[in-house]
């Protein structure tokens, strides 16, 4: 592996892969993941993308947001994502994304706590089918080179200024690697939770560093618990039952087949609500119902949950399937302004990785990868404006400390820990403390 690149970009999800695209071509970019390249979150996102559907609708999207998101948002970061949403979906679509239609042009659906129909999707596998359009186009330049099962162990600083990364090779080795700027789109914290959505290999090893140089981080406690994954014994990633099947018109019941809440409030209310019901009779999961919705519909609308529902044993157009919280997705992260900088120089956070204050203390459904996409191009610009011309001098670099694969991994586990901790222990003692909780 080289030793220097002009940018390094750590993680190959959709910020990552729309950051590299929006670089120029004259730079030599490197992309590195700890694991497999498609081995990303990103993939697996099923609803859909927000944007501004219409000019008029800006405030009612701006007013969704923010109460989703508690009045804890950043109103500035709203307002960026919000007004850069259209660019964002022309640019998807340049590059080949196709989203569902109608007759009429785009079609668009509505999920939980949007107060109209303003989402855009790709089947039930919106996040594949943009993802996997950004690979291929990542793939066919020359200029962007991907590493994968490379792990970021460290930053490199020198007076406060990254300067590169220390990498664990696919083959073990320690080695530092350069660059004029460092962006990190490393995902959110899942692996570290026993129920979550998440691939388990994302665990947030980027707050971890950040804490250890002293970065800003903001809202760590900040962790969506998302109110329904399709309950099972096994261990291993929990499977989403996308919001947008509630807002499709799929119903919640208890075990008496009553339904006790509005399924389309936050993601947050709609998550109490069902721990609650599961309290009262110590049960571990309740049922989704879609069965009325038909099964022509849920097949054309839902293929991918309907065939791995029907793998598990589950039909879901007859009957309801059991479904229980998991954690889903982190809201906080690594301080950023909204050009995606952190406060040390030449250092970048993008995705669910950077935290700009978008999603406020819960975030309103099928804002991540609209957010990820806004900020990801607007970290591209900001680097390619400011860049430094001249590649940092290399230092001197003790590999000793990140000799122990697992030690490190499980000392960047319980920095996290113990910060989530000190920010909000009501949150630890619920699903962080309990041996059963985190992995």
């Amino acid at each position: 592996m080289e030793h220097q690149a002009d940018v390094i970009i750590v993680g190959t999800g959709v910020a990552g892969l729309f950051c590299a695209l929006q670089l120029p071509k004259e730079l030599h970019i490197l992309m590195i993941t700890k694991d497999k390249a498609e081995h990303s979150d990103s993939y697996l996102a099923q609803g859909g993308i927000s944007t501004l559907r219409t000019p008029e609708d800006y405030d009612s999207y701006f007013e969704d947001t923010m109460r989703a998101g508690h009045y804890k948002n950043n109103p500035d970061s709203v307002d960026v994502m919000i007004r850069s949403s259209p660019q964002i979906i022309q640019n998807l679509i340049d590059f080949g994304v196709k989203f569902e239609r109608t007759s009429d042009g785009l079609s668009y659906t509505r999920e939980g706590a949007h107060s109209t129909f303003r989402i855009l999707h790709h089947k039930d596998i919106t996040g594949y089918e943009i993802t996997s359009k950004l690979m291929a186009q990542v793939q066919q330049r020359p200029y962007i080179q991907i590493e994968e099962y490379t792990s970021m162990v460290d930053i490199i600083e020198q007076n406060h200024v990254c300067t590169g990364v220390v990498v664990r090779t696919k083959d073990g080795q320690i080695q530092p690697i350069y660059a004029k700027s460092v962006v990190l789109a490393t995902g959110g914290l899942g692996g570290l939770f026993q129920n979550s959505t998440n691939y388990p290999h994302i665990t947030g090893d980027a707050l971890a560093i950040a804490l250890k140089h002293h970065i800003a981080l903001q809202d760590i406690n900040y962790i969506q618990i998302h109110p329904t994954t399709l309950y099972s014994e096994k261990k291993g990633r929990s499977f989403l039952i996308s919001e947008s099947v509630r807002g499709e018109g799929a119903v919640l019941l208890n075990e008496k087949g009553e339904r006790f809440v509005d399924e389309l409030l936050p993601r947050d209310v709609v998550t109490k609500a069902i721990k609650d019901e599961m309290k009262k009779t110590n049960a571990k999961f309740v049922y989704l119902s879609m069965e009325h919705m038909g099964a022509d519909v849920i097949k054309k609308r839902f293929p991918n949950i309907y065939e791995y529902c029907l793998a598990q044993g589950y039909d879901i157009t007859k009957e309801p399937i059991p479904v229980t919280p998991a954690q889903h997705y982190f809201m906080g992260g690594i301080q950023v302004d909204l050009n995606s900088k952190t406060d040390m120089d030449c250092l970048y956070a993008i995705g669910e990785t950077g935290c700009n204050g978008v999603h406020g203390a819960n975030r309103l459904a099928s804002n991540s990868l609209l957010e990820s996409l806004v900020f990801a191009k607007r970290a591209a610009l900001h680097i390619k404006e400011n860049m430094s011309k001249e590649m940092p001098p290399s230092q001197p670099i003790d590999v000793q400390p990140y000799q122990d694969a697992e030690l490190l991994k499980q000392q960047y586990k319980q920095c996290i820990l113990n910060e989530i901790k000190r920010k909000d222990r009501a949150f630890y003692d619920q699903w962080c403390h309990d041996e059963n909780t985190c992995r």
